[in-house]
């Protein structure tokens, strides 16, 4: 089996040797316009990695399910910032889980928190480990014996398909692609991608609240939850599946975004469609970026509901080859089965339409639009290479992190969501003190992720030569920076990469005193002992 690397993403056979990196770096310098420090550096080597001792042992009845290794410890020991990537490059891990367990099914996750509970062991939820928000690392209060990382990767099966109301039941540890697989062979799809979707986990995003694919309408894993089924100290904790219910406050709607604390997600129903037969696609290009946000909030609160509207500014549209950087770039889009009630290829003309109203302007040679072939639908027309190359960006970018981390350039990301009327002001106070945060030589660019009748989801990238040795004091100058900056201008502390360690000084400022109070006392009565993720959401 692969083994996924013990300090940053991905596989440990899909790697940048670093003779491969110092033959990229220039040419990679020259495209970013930053420059990294002198030397490449290398990973401090697994069998080079000091970790601390486990402080605890499972029993014997728990040990075919764990494992307390280095390379198990190692690996789920940080999430995939770039502060985390930073420090497992250099070696550095310091909150190792003491083990790492692997529960083959229910049974194996109700043990693991019997056995804790007693050994006085905190317990914390791997999903895919790729938390961008520090919430899958075992930083426990100094009151617990010890740590295990809860890692339900073994349980990764379609368990039950209902087509006749398009729901699948699967199980929490399954990654995008093994789910996807299972539900291709019927002809099916959640159609749920975020940019983790490779090394990512349906539990994960039920807990995190993710974001996925469409960016409107059904933005986030929520809109695709039909019932959840989660494991607590206290016993189990299961929804009854509904198309919508109005009884009471939803179970369902308080495990989403629950972040490991208040149960194990095990399963869920959620629901299925087939899988889209046409497409029509197109890459808009405006003169700025201010005239392709009001084309896109026109496009918002029309009722056409594209699959794909996000809006690239200039620059990074042309880091990541989309274009040539003399114009923001709108990649838009529509899908739909064979049944749809209007076709894709006219939704997007009424689309382009409103971005022309706009100052929009597009290649007609270049844009993708459906065409019949017998009695089936199928994509023709321009093959979309702007949208294709933004596309091969926006899933590789994790990758390049690390090679960019190995050259010594910081490149990290932070979201929010935000009304219309008050985007302007949250954009140029976000810009402004990101930039004066970064210095001279760095950038920061935004892209719109998603979209709503009320507002877009501004998405920021920093990028900026490192300083060697004070990454991580770098970066958190300029997060809190930009996070001062959008909260202060009425934007949420984040939109879809949950709050976990990194984000909770906001969350407290963001949420409700009373609802602090009333999400600690949930606590306390599915988990007693305060065993799941402690520290993240509230203090016990």
């Amino acid at each position: 089996m692969r083994r996924r690397k013990h300090w940053g993403w991905g596989y440990e056979d899909d790697v940048w040797s670093a003779q491969q990196l110092r033959a990229a770096a220039p040419g990679l310098e020259e495209h970013l316009r930053i420059r990294g420090a002198a030397e490449v550096e290398t990973p401090v080597a697994l069998q080079d990695v000091k970790l601390p001792e486990p402080r605890v042992a499972p029993p014997p009845a728990l040990e075919p399910i764990c494992a307390s290794d280095p390379h198990a410890r190692a690996s789920h020991a940080w999430g995939k910032s770039y502060s985390d990537v930073v420090r497992g490059f250099r070696g550095r891990f310091d909150f190792p889980p003491d083990v790492v367990a692997a529960p083959r099914g229910e049974r194996d996750v109700e043990a693991v928190l019997e056995w804790a509970a007693g050994a006085n062991v905190a317990v914390i939820p791997y999903g895919g480990g790729t938390s961008v928000s520090g919430g899958v690392q075992c930083e426990v209060p100094g009151r617990f014996d010890g740590a295990v990382s809860l890692d339900l990767g073994a349980m990764d099966r379609v368990l039950q398909i209902d087509d006749v109301s398009r729901a699948a039941c699967i199980q929490a540890g399954a990654l995008g692609p093994v789910l996807e697989r299972q539900l291709k062979a019927l002809d099916l799809t959640l159609r749920f991608y975020p940019q983790s979707f490779e090394l990512s986990t349906l539990g994960g995003w039920i807990a995190t609240r993710a974001g996925g694919h469409f960016a409107t309408v059904e933005t986030r894993i929520d809109d695709l939850v039909e019932s959840v089924r989660a494991v607590t100290p206290a016993g189990p904790w299961q929804s009854r599946r509904a198309p919508s219910s109005g009884a009471g406050v939803s179970p369902d709607r308080m495990l989403l975004g629950s972040e490991g604390i208040l149960g194990v997600i095990t399963e869920a129903w959620v629901r299925v469609r087939p899988r889209p037969q046409s497409h029509s696609l197109a890459a808009v290009r405006f003169g700025e970026f201010s005239n392709g946000i009001d084309a896109l909030r026109a496009i918002s609160q029309s009722a056409l509901r594209p699959s794909n509207c996000r809006l690239i500014d200039a620059e990074e549209a042309r880091m990541t080859g989309a274009s040539d950087g003399t114009a923001a770039l709108l990649v838009l889009g529509f899908e739909a089965a064979e049944d749809a009630l209007l076709p894709v290829g006219e939704l997007l003309d009424r689309a382009l339409a409103l971005c022309s109203e706009h100052g929009g302007e597009w290649d007609h040679a270049a844009v993708r639009r459906p065409r019949w072939e017998g009695d089936r639908i199928s994509s023709g027309g321009g093959t979309g290479d702007a949208v294709g190359a933004w596309r091969a960006a926006f899933f590789r970018a994790p990758y390049l992190r690390d090679a960019f981390v190995a050259m010594g350039i910081l490149s990290e990301t932070f979201e929010t969501a935000v009304t219309w009327e008050r985007f302007d002001a949250l954009h140029e106070a976000v810009m402004t003190a990101a930039s004066d945060a970064i210095g001279s030589g760095g950038r920061v660019t935004c892209r719109i992720s998603h979209v709503y009748p009320d507002g877009p989801a501004p998405y920021y990238t920093v990028l900026a030569a490192a300083r060697r040795g004070e990454e991580l004091e770098q970066w958190a100058q300029i997060k809190r920076a930009a996070t001062d900056a959008l909260m202060a201008s009425g934007g949420t502390v984040t939109h879809h990469h949950a709050v976990g360690r990194d984000h909770r000084a906001w969350y407290d400022r963001q949420r409700p005193d009373p609802f602090a109070a009333a999400l600690r006392a949930v606590k306390s009565e599915v988990d007693p002992g305060g065993l799941l993720n402690p520290g993240v959401l509230i203090d016990p």
